[in-house]
C-alpha cells in the first residue's frame, strides 16, 4: 500500500518537468493517428491517440452490395479496432511519462477513457 509514496513523493518534487511532459505527452496524441480496418480492409476508420473518431472510409464495392446491416457491423467493429490502438497508445505513452506508475484518472485528464 505504502510501496509507492516514495515515487510519488519523486513526482510532486518533479511537478513542473511532469506537468511540461504531460503536455508535450497530450499533443503527441491528439496528433497521432491510429487506424482500425474491418471485413479485410472494406471499412477503415481513424482515430487520433485521444480515441477520438476522425473519419470513416469505405470501399464503394461495400456499399455498391447494399447490405446496410453488414456495413453498420464492419463500421462498429473498425471503430472498435481504432479506439483499441489509441487506448493502447496512451498507455504506453502514460507508462513513460509516469515511469511506470499507475496514476487512476490520468487518462481521463487527456481525453482517453479509462486507460
Amino acid at each position: 500500500m505504502f510501496g509507492n509514496l516514495g515515487q510519488i513523493a519523486g513526482l510532486l518534487k518533479n511537478f513542473g518537468a511532469i506537468k511540461q511532459n504531460m503536455e508535450q505527452m497530450n499533443a503527441r496524441l491528439q496528433a497521432a493517428r491510429m487506424v482500425g480496418e474491418a471485413g479485410g480492409g472494406q471499412v477503415r476508420a481513424t482515430v487520433d491517440g485521444r480515441g477520438e473518431l476522425l473519419s470513416v472510409k469505405l470501399e464503394p464495392a461495400l456499399v455498391q452490395g447494399g447490405d446496410v446491416e453488414l456495413i453498420e457491423d464492419l463500421v462498429c467493429a473498425a471503430v472498435r479496432d481504432a479506439v483499441a490502438r489509441s487506448r493502447e497508445a496512451l498507455q504506453k505513452e502514460m507508462q513513460a511519462a509516469t515511469g511506470g506508475l499507475n496514476l487512476p484518472g490520468m487518462g481521463d485528464l487527456l481525453g482517453g477513457g479509462g486507460a
